[in-house]
């Protein structure tokens, strides 16, 4: 699987602790990685940066250009259908669908957080044991951010530490990603994507969606032959 292109870091807290862009990524993290685990890490963070916020114009542009995936597999039509959608779609639009879909006024249309998934309710046990693990990671929310750790863009941020590391921390094994992520990815966010496929509101993040879906999909089973 090759690389997406960058994600370009956005100018809030949140944008900037929850995703990095490809670049600065190969310049921080010392570590070495397989085409594979290169191409998940990358991946996991243009997901991570398109949840956060919405895309600007370059990001979209960069995704437009992006090669297509090889094969015929699934992943691949609909990695197609977002690099077309993102060469159509205009930032302004973009910015106001994600604040119809994620914000809201009161309510958001679709949550992006795992404890209102798992129970329904924000702030919640399924956070606490989140954050539980991170600490045993030595990984956490840095000071000054607001976004919680449980949402959808911060969990793909940690996929992405766990398979790349960072500054402070190195990749972790195989083991340790699939935990990870059969407990507070998968139980939830697939049924996150449907939703927002499924909102009448949603057009550039229906393509989002799909591909989210895809992604995971694949990386779940990869995961699981390890």
């Amino acid at each position: 699987m090759k690389a997406p292109p960058s994600a370009s870091p956005g100018s809030s807290p949140e944008a900037r602790s929850s995703t990095a862009t490809h670049a600065a990524s190969r310049i921080a993290i010392p570590y070495p990685l397989t085409p594979e685990d290169r191409g998940r890490a990358d991946f996991y963070a243009l997901l991570a940066r398109l949840y956060a916020r919405a895309p600007d114009r370059p990001l979209l542009q960069a995704i437009a250009q992006a090669p297509a995936l090889e094969g015929d597999a699934p992943i691949a039509a609909s990695w197609q259908r977002l690099t077309a959608a993102s060469g159509v779609m205009d930032a302004d639009a973009a910015e106001q669908e994600y604040t119809d879909l994620f914000i809201g006024v009161g309510k958001s249309e679709v949550n992006l957080h795992g404890s209102h998934w798992l129970v329904g309710a924000m702030m919640e046990r399924p956070l606490a044991e989140l954050r539980a693990e991170l600490a045993t990671l030595g990984l956490g929310r840095r000071a000054g951010v607001t976004m919680l750790e449980d949402h959808l863009s911060a969990l793909f941020e940690t996929m992405r530490l766990l398979i790349a590391g960072g500054d402070r921390s190195a990749p972790v094994p195989i083991a340790t990603q699939r935990g990870f992520f059969e407990r507070h990815i998968g139980p939830w966010a697939f049924s996150c994507c449907i939703a927002i496929r499924e909102t009448t509101i949603a057009n550039y993040y229906a393509r989002v969606a799909e591909f989210t879906e895809e992604f995971m999909a694949l990386d779940r089973d990869a995961l699981a032959m390890d």
